[in-house]
């Protein structure tokens, strides 16, 4: 039975090749966004390595200092971090990181901008990095504020040729540093652990960071197995109230927490002044919406498009209900065909996604990204194309099914 219907279906797209090609046109371009869409998602927020303890690992990166008329928001400072996250109950290791900043490097007369993070040796103990040459800087690196330095290796091909880089020298924001590790290349997309260079914190020019509370930090927790954000949050902020405010005449408290890379995207899109929780119900949400809405205008073109060629098949309907073929059948072959069309589209799809994505990768429109499709991004555009041939397709053949056979031999389509 499926087997005819499938003929049927094929029979049926090649007799009016207009409504094929704009019914495939539009499963073909919904699909090769969203999968664009989920796949450059994927690249920022699942577990790939360096990010493997992702399930464990949270941050803070971001901090309030809140009065009655005041507002003062960034990064957390140094001096936050240092002073009331260090030594919470359920914190396995904590990492203090700068944001990765534009330092010059000079090639000769050729200046070239790096990105430079600044960071302690517990960064390397988080995060998993795999080393193409040599190793981490240590603590003692740390503590005694040697000018050592782990590059990427785009880095290393921009300043040494693609030869091997340990032990070499480069200048990077008027610095001169000792290669000691090379690690492949972290994409801009994963904001935790992308650099170009890194270096000792204790490396920077001045060390009046120590002293500010709010700066251009982040703080990176791996939690104990087992140990619940909550409770660390609540320790964090308990600390956080006995903070000594820089100028409480404007200020009266300072906020800040633990969050993961998706939980701290839903706090900046959806947090009130003020507020300590996160909104991670409401960026799911948006994000669904988004997508269902985006599916809703083709879905609905595909639903008019099926009505008026099912419409030309009337008569073939009412032949069939004369001889006996019940509703059900028959709205099983209109959706068969249309799941048919669908996954049709969707194979062109998949074929399109994966040229715009390589496209994407090899423009360097994002930094170090290797988008690709994977089994995860396979199936949901697999679900997709179900959705849009189920969806699209069960109204019309419902309607048409419902016809009066000699009506429909009649070529009525009511």
């Amino acid at each position: 039975m499926l087997q005819h219907y499938l003929k049927t279906a094929w029979k049926v797209f090649l007799r009016r090749k207009f409504f094929t090609l704009i019914s495939l046109f539009g499963i073909t371009f919904t699909l090769v966004v969203l999968m664009v869409a989920t796949a450059l998602l994927d690249h920022a927020f699942a577990p790939y390595p360096p990010e493997v303890n992702q399930d464990r690992t949270r941050t803070v990166l971001r901090a309030q200092m809140l009065g009655e008329h005041s507002t003062w928001g960034s990064g957390p400072g140094y001096k936050l971090l240092d002073r009331y996250a260090r030594n919470l109950p359920g914190v396995e290791r904590l990492s203090i990181s700068s944001n990765p900043g534009a330092a010059q490097s000079f090639l000769g007369a050729r200046k070239i901008t790096l990105q430079l993070r600044r960071t302690d040796a517990e960064f390397w103990s988080i995060l998993s990095f795999k080393f193409l040459e040599g190793g981490p800087f240590n603590a003692q690196d740390v503590a005694e504020a040697r000018f050592v330095a782990v590059i990427n290796e785009a880095t290393r091909d921009r300043l040494f040729g693609g030869r091997s880089a340990l032990n070499q020298v480069f200048e990077a924001d008027g610095q001169r540093f000792r290669v000691v590790g090379v690690v492949p290349d972290v994409p801009v997309l994963r904001r935790i652990p992308f650099a170009d260079v890194w270096v000792p914190l204790t490396t920077a020019k001045t060390d009046s960071y120590r002293n500010d509370l709010l700066g251009p930090f982040m703080g990176i927790a791996l939690l104990q197995r087992g140990a619940s954000s909550d409770e660390v949050n609540a320790e964090f902020m308990a600390r956080l109230k006995k903070v000594e405010l820089p100028d409480p005449k404007n200020y009266d408290k300072i906020i800040a927490r633990f969050e993961t890379t998706f939980e701290n995207m839903a706090t900046s899109l959806f947090a009130l002044r003020g507020e300590e929780e996160t909104h991670v119900e409401r960026l799911w949400a948006a994000i669904l919406i988004v997508g269902l809405l985006f599916m809703l205008l083709p879905t609905v073109n595909l639903v008019n498009l099926n009505v008026s060629r099912m419409m030309e098949r009337a008569s073939e309907i009412g032949v069939r209900k004369a001889f006996g073929a019940s509703s059900r059948a028959l709205v099983g072959q209109f959706v068969v065909e249309n799941v048919a069309m669908a996954l049709i589209g969707a194979t062109v799809g998949f074929v399109l996604s994966f040229v715009a994505l390589q496209g994407i990768t090899a423009s360097g429109l994002i930094p170090y990204a290797k988008l690709h499709l994977n089994l995860r991004i396979f199936l949901y555009g697999v679900a997709i194309a179900v959705f849009f041939g189920v969806f699209s397709g069960v109204y019309p053949a419902w309607r048409m099914s419902r016809l009066n056979p000699v009506q429909a031999l009649k070529g009525a389509s009511r």
